[in-house]
Parts: structure tokens; C-alpha cells; sequence
């Protein structure tokens, strides 16, 4: 590969996903290195007064500042893109800060938002809590049901914003028709992407605006680092996210930047192994629990939505016990191999208890609505051997009188 093939467009949008996430975004320096190069540097010089005032013009290309641009961080956003089908993306801190510059780059005072209301709890705080601090009117929906957005939208409606699958409760959106409706009434659909990345679900192609990310999750993989992502068209990244964020400053570093790179390499092999192992282990558990929402199985009553939209069912799914909190910390405390821990995307098999964690923030009537409820637990299925992973369930199950 030549040193700016990986940036051609032309040439890259034509290779296939496993290539893209290897070789996409790649610039090389003159020194030739194989491995995408490591810049640690805040500014940049010029070699002329004309050419920094050129640049903070628009009128050259080139870096002025790292809050803006770097040159690995650039290629991982140029990766990303690509992997999506999206003209551009922006990367960010985490991925909570790609969710809230998605959304408050584009609202002010007096809009509307309609969500889902299955969605990480911090998401539900963007809509719940933050949102209606700047005037901004929200109504959370049934995401399943796509008329409840076209029930729920006003004049004013701006966005729709929504996650597939919905973390933790695993319910499936219909991207076509939520994003169909949404492009109809010209309101821009904002899709948290992080369960399934590029690699099994790419909601532009169904018609989304825009994508969002937290690509500390199956991006990077090995939980390293946190990071976000948000990608779009040209235009609206360019004259509605990136002046939110070039004065707000939700910068990602060069090194997180450049471990979600590494990352990416082997997304492909990571999350198909992993959908594997999960589905391994759903078939097991859907025969010792009282519920399980995995939408790999024909069980789940989203399935055939979930399997027309993404290619293989993801590594993350719930599960519920039947004696509330205690049971469901009892069978967390008898795990010996899987770790308790709320991350998920990891190659580590981990386990947690979302209505006493990642959903301790949301009020009580609010996480029953959504269906989190004290019996409720969250598996992430890693790449250890799934028999080990069946075999530590088992024990823990029968520990728990299950």
C-alpha cells in the first residue's frame, strides 16, 4: 500500500469490511512505518506566518492545534467513516461525550427530541435531565413500535434519537421505518451504534443521519481506553458538529486514538467470534432462567428485525433471575471465572446488575419502564472458550438454587 492510498476514497470504499478496519485511514510519514505512526504533540509549527494565518482561514490544508486535528486521530476518524459508509466522522473523549455533542450541537431552547426509552442510563439522563435544563422538550417512546415516534413528534421535533439493540433490556428498533419516518418529517435520526459497530449493523443504510459511537466498547475491545465517535455527512459534520466541538473540546487523545486503531484491526474477528460464544451460551442459560432477551434466539420476540438489520447477533445480552437484587447478587458473587464488572465490549467474558450500576441514576418508575428491573442481569459474552464461561454459570446457577 502506497503512503496515501489509505486515504483515497476512490480506492478504499470499494475494499470490504474486514480490509477497511485494517488498512482504512492510514497515512504513512515519509519514514514508511508499517504501523500507524504515534503523534503525542499538542500544535504545530509553520514554516511562514502566511501559512498559519492560510490555515485558520480554511485556505490551506494542514494541523493547527490538537483540539481540532491530529494526525492519528485523524485516521482513526477517516477509518471510521469508511467502516460506516459515512462521509465524515469526529472522534471524542468517551463515548458519552459523543452522545451529548450529537445531540446539543444541533438543538437549542424551544426544540423537541423524541427517544427511546430503553438506553443506557446516562443517554436517559441526556433526555431526562440535561436536555430540559436548555429549554429543550423530550418525550421518551416504546422504541419497538415505530408509529410511537410519528405519535410522539410535534412541529418542533428536531430529533429522533434511539439505540439498536438498547442497552441492557436488548430491544431492537426498526431502523427503516423510525429513519424513514424521521427523514419524511425532516428531523435527523441520531443512532447509537455501540452494541453491533460497523461490522454487524450500519444504520446509514437504512436510512439514519447521523451514528454515534462509544468506541471504548467492541472498537477498542480490550478495555483499554475510552473513546467516542460520531459520524455523518460532510456538510453536518463539518457546519454542525465540529464548531460545537472545537469550542467545547471533547478532544480524544493521539495514544486512546491510536489503541481504538489497533483495535479495529481485529474488530471483525473479535465480534463474530464473540456473537458466536454469546449464542453459545444464550442456548444454555435459556434453559435454567425464568427470561432471557438475546436476540440471537428465536425466543427474542424482535429475532427476525434483529437478523434482517444486523449480521450476527452481537456479544452482549440480559438475562433475568427469579428473586430480585439479592439473587441476582448472589449469582454475580458465586462467578469465578466471569468478572463483575459494568464495562461491556470486552474480550472478557463480564457480568453486571444494571439496576444497581450503569442504571443506578435512573428513578425507580423510569428503569421499570424500561424494563430494568432488580432481576436483571447483563452478560458480555468474550472470547474465552464458551464452555468455560457455560461451565462458571452453571455452578454460580446452582448456587443460587437455579
Amino acid at each position: 500500500m502506497k503512503r496515501r492510498t489509505g486515504q483515497d476514497r476512490e480506492i478504499t470504499q470499494h475494499w470490504r469490511p474486514a480490509t477497511q478496519a485494517v488498512r482504512g485511514g492510514t497515512a504513512r510519514s515519509e519514514w514508511g512505518e508499517t504501523s500507524e505512526a504515534l503523534f503525542l504533540t499538542s500544535g504545530y509549527a509553520y514554516d511562514c506566518a502566511a501559512d498559519a494565518a492560510a490555515r485558520f482561514a480554511g485556505e490551506q490544508q494542514g494541523m493547527t492545534y490538537s483540539r481540532l486535528q491530529n494526525p492519528t486521530v485523524e485516521m482513526l476518524e477517516q477509518r471510521i467513516a469508511l467502516m460506516e459508509g459515512a462521509e465524515a466522522c469526529r472522534t471524542m473523549a468517551t463515548g458519552m461525550a459523543a452522545m451529548t455533542a450529537a445531540l446539543l450541537c444541533q438543538l437549542q431552547s424551544g426544540d423537541h427530541v423524541v427517544a427511546g426509552r430503553a438506553a443506557f442510563g446516562s443517554c436517559r439522563w441526556l433526555v431526562d435531565t440535561l436536555l430540559p435544563k436548555f429549554g429543550i422538550e423530550t418525550t421518551v417512546v416504546d422504541a419497538r413500535d415505530p408509529q410511537a415516534f410519528d405519535d410522539a413528534r410535534r412541529p418542533n421535533t428536531k430529533v429522533f434519537f434511539f439505540e439498536t439493540p438498547a442497552n441492557p433490556t436488548m430491544d431492537v428498533v426498526d431502523l427503516k421505518a423510525v429513519c424513514g419516518i424521521a427523514r419524511d418529517n425532516g428531523i435527523t435520526s441520531v443512532v447509537d451504534n455501540a452494541f453491533a459497530t460497523p461490522a454487524l449493523q450500519r444504520p446509514l443504510e437504512y436510512g439514519a443521519d447521523v451514528v454515534a459511537h462509544s468506541a471504548t466498547k467492541m472498537m477498542d475491545g480490550q478495555g483499554r481506553v475510552l473513546a467516542g465517535a460520531v459520524c455523518g455527512t460532510e456538510d453536518w459534520i463539518t457546519n454542525t458538529l465540529l464548531p460545537f466541538t472545537r469550542n467545547t473540546g471533547p478532544t480524544l487523545s493521539a495514544f486512546n486514538a491510536w489503541v481504538v486503531l489497533k483495535g479495529l484491526e481485529t474488530l471483525d474477528l473479535r465480534i463474530r467470534r464473540q456473537s458466536e460464544n454469546a449464542l453459545k451460551v444464550g442456548r444454555f442459560l435459556e434453559g435454567r432462567v425464568p427470561r432471557i432477551l438475546h436476540p440471537g434466539l428465536p425466543s427474542h420476540p424482535q429475532h427476525n428485525l434483529a437478523m434482517s438489520q444486523m449480521e450476527a447477533c452481537g456479544s452482549i445480552f440480559a438475562f433475568e433471575v427469579a428473586d430480585g437484587r439479592k439473587q441476582a447478587h448472589g449469582l454475580l458473587d458465586a462467578l469465578a471465572l466471569i468478572d463483575i464488572s459494568n464495562n461491556i465490549g470486552d474480550s472478557r467474558s463480564l457480568m453486571t446488575h444494571p439496576a444497581s450500576t450503569t442504571h443506578s441514576g435512573v428513578a425507580e418508575e423510569k428503569r421499570l419502564e424500561m424494563g430494568v428491573t432488580e432481576n436483571l442481569l447483563r452478560l458480555n459474552v468474550g472470547l474465552e472458550d464458551p464452555a468455560d464461561v457455560i461451565d462458571d454459570l452453571d455452578q454460580a446457577l446452582t448456587v443460587v438454587g437455579l
